[in-house]
């Protein structure tokens, strides 16, 4: 495996445990201000971020590869109304999508072609990330500014259920 790949492979892991600290903490949001299914949302979010983490780290073991963890951000996040985690989401999922495609561009140039492989999942994957983040930005400004759709809204999104990523490693 390329050491480069690796490395910023391991580098990735932190960020993706950094994910779900931060969507833990915006479901403490939503939990604190009685939004239970923006807090399940959340919550569901967070639970699959730890889960990449953890494909990364089978990946590298599976390559024999050292795993190396470094400490975990505080989020320290404070937000001025309801909307404010949503876009902070949307923001959070384009900074992971480039970092994704930063070490899928250096396993290209060194040709390691397993690594490119293993990387389509999550590149699909972010896309998924950032469509759900702006879906539920579009849907917010359509339907938060009412209390009736802001609870239909709630809702909807405490229906989400938690489902472990299927990819083969």
């Amino acid at each position: 495996m390329n050491k480069q790949v690796a490395s910023l492979m391991n580098e990735q892991i932190n960020k993706e445990l950094y994910s779900a600290y931060l969507y833990l903490d915006i479901a403490n949001y939503y939990a604190d201000v009685g939004l239970n299914g923006f807090e399940n949302w959340f919550f569901v979010q967070a639970q699959e971020e730890r889960d990449h983490a953890m494909l990364f780290r089978t990946y590298l073991l599976n390559n024999d590869e050292k795993i190396t963890l470094t400490a975990v951000a505080e989020p320290g996040q404070v937000y001025a109304d309801y909307l404010a985690p949503l876009k902070l989401t949307l923001a959070h999922e384009q900074t992971v999508t480039a970092s994704i495609n930063n070490i899928y561009s250096v396993a290209a140039e060194a040709k390691d072609f397993r690594a490119m492989q293993f990387l389509d999942w999550f590149v699909k994957e972010q896309g998924e990330e950032e469509k759900n983040a702006t879906d539920l930005i579009r849907k917010f400004e359509l339907f938060g500014g009412d209390a009736k759709g802001l609870y239909l809204l709630d809702q909807e999104l405490g229906a989400r259920v938690y489902a472990a990523p299927s990819l083969v490693l």
